[in-house]
């Protein structure tokens, strides 16, 4: 079983590329990198990502990555470029987004999420 005790893992982001962290920080919040790792239960690890805003994206990832979502009504497809979700939101959505498509789709998933704070 899991100890109880809260660790806290510190990841900088400051010149590395997105995917490169995300996984990183997924493995992480997944417990990949305990020995007491279960499944079903999520790890007690606060994750913490400093430096977002430094982040190697390449101009043209920037540009033409786009962030799908639908409305639920006809013809309501909404598309967001990444650069444009940076200038909305702020480098720190994008690493969240890119961690966020990293986990499996299950019940865990938004509480692993609540273990992530990203700084930029």
């Amino acid at each position: 079983m899991m100890t109880t005790t809260q660790h806290t893992v510190t990841v900088d982001a400051a010149g590395k590329r997105i995917g490169r962290v995300a996984t990183e920080v997924a493995a992480i919040l997944l417990g990949k990198d305990r020995t007491d790792q279960v499944r079903y239960q999520v790890p007690p690890v606060q994750v913490t990502v400093i430096n977002a805003a430094k982040l190697a994206i390449d101009e043209k990832k920037r540009i033409q990555k786009e962030y799908d979502r639908y409305t639920g009504y006809p013809g309501g497809r909404r598309v967001l470029s990444m650069e444009k979700l940076i200038d909305k939101k702020g480098y720190s959505e994008v690493l969240r987004k890119a961690v966020y498509g990293m986990l499996p789709g299950n019940k865990l998933r938004a509480v692993r999420m609540k273990n992530l704070t990203i700084t930029e």
